[in-house]
């Protein structure tokens, strides 16, 4: 469920008037987070057992179908990692709080898309 909502957004993003936009557009700050939930969930997804790096290449897809200016692009690779440091810093095994934070983050990463989607589609 959680990739289609991001599935959905991506191609919102990819057709909608923002594409191009070099200033800030309204939903930045629910686009910002996004990119922070992506990056937590990348690092926790990799700690506890998933291979590969799917949700980096979301990330990846994110940013084609927006097409940021380099200063927007810069804040949201930004945010990424942070979002990847920050778990990175402080667990270095899967737990059961490590589950419960990739648990809350996947649903933060679903009703901030899902919320973009509803809000700024058209």
């Amino acid at each position: 469920m959680q990739r289609l909502i991001l599935l959905s957004l991506l191609a919102w993003l990819s057709c909608g008037p923002a594409a191009s936009q070099a200033m800030e557009v309204p939903y930045d700050r629910q686009l910002t987070r996004l990119a922070e939930v992506l990056g937590s969930v990348h690092f926790l997804r990799g700690l506890c057992g998933e291979d590969g790096d799917s949700w980096r290449r979301q990330m990846e897809a994110l940013l084609e179908a927006e097409a940021p200016s380099e200063e927007r692009r810069t804040m949201l690779v930004g945010s990424f990692n942070h979002g990847y440091r920050s778990f990175a810093a402080i667990y270095t095994n899967c737990t059961d709080a490590a589950l419960e934070a990739l648990d809350r983050y996947m649903k933060e990463g679903e009703e901030l898309a899902g919320d973009i989607v509803m809000r700024y589609g058209n």
